[in-house]
């Protein structure tokens, strides 16, 4: 993985984060600001410790659903908090916990694939979500847990090579899936905030 290419993200989205943080004072009612603050959360979270990044996620769900108060039938909306519940989902080691977080990103994924049916993005995300309960359980019984799945890992044990190939092939499906969901939100995370930064409209 590129690191300059990572700290520029962090950057960017830190910025980001930060500059609806301002914006929110001034107007808390900006759906649109609520939704890019929510989305830059999610993609910082993917930076953390597995501790600060569950934290963030939630930081991140509870702009969301502040943003689709306002706004309820915003299909990107939608998207970003299935994304976030679906990733909180398979960080916690709960299985009915993480099962309820499926359930709800299905949820949200489904009412953005009724706005906008041709979605791909949407439809992906919606099967992936399917599959997240399965990833879960292999993640979590073969102890990939928070630590693998959240931003940083923590340190390889000494274990033998054959458990660490191991180990290696069941993480590399894992982050097949989970890097799609991340690459997923991060170029639909761009795209947002490129037309953010446009001027807005003088009053």
């Amino acid at each position: 993985m590129d690191m300059q290419a990572d700290i520029e993200r962090l950057m960017f989205f830190e910025h980001a984060r930060k500059a609806a943080e301002a914006t929110y004072i001034k107007n808390p009612l900006d759906a649109e600001n609520l939704t890019r603050w929510g989305g830059a959360l999610l993609e910082l979270s993917q930076f953390q410790n597995p501790a600060a990044s569950k934290q963030m996620l939630l930081d991140a769900i509870s702009k969301l659903e502040e943003s689709l108060s306002i706004d309820p039938k915003n299909p990107g909306t939608l998207w970003f908090i299935g994304n976030a519940h679906t990733s909180y989902g398979l960080m916690i080691p709960d299985e009915t916990l993480a099962a309820n977080h499926f359930q709800k990103a299905a949820h949200y994924f489904e009412q953005a694939l009724e706005d906008e049916p041709e979605n791909e993005l949407y439809r992906k995300s919606l099967e992936l979500t399917s599959k997240a309960p399965e990833l879960h359980k292999a993640a979590h019984s073969q102890g990939l847990g928070p630590q693998a799945l959240g931003g940083v890992a923590g340190p390889s044990s000494t274990a033998s090579t054959s458990k660490t190939v191991k180990k290696k092939k069941n993480s590399d499906f894992k982050y097949d899936v989970l890097g799609w969901v991340i690459l997923a939100a991060g170029i639909a995370t761009w795209i947002s905030f490129a037309k953010s930064q446009m001027p807005p409209p003088r009053q």
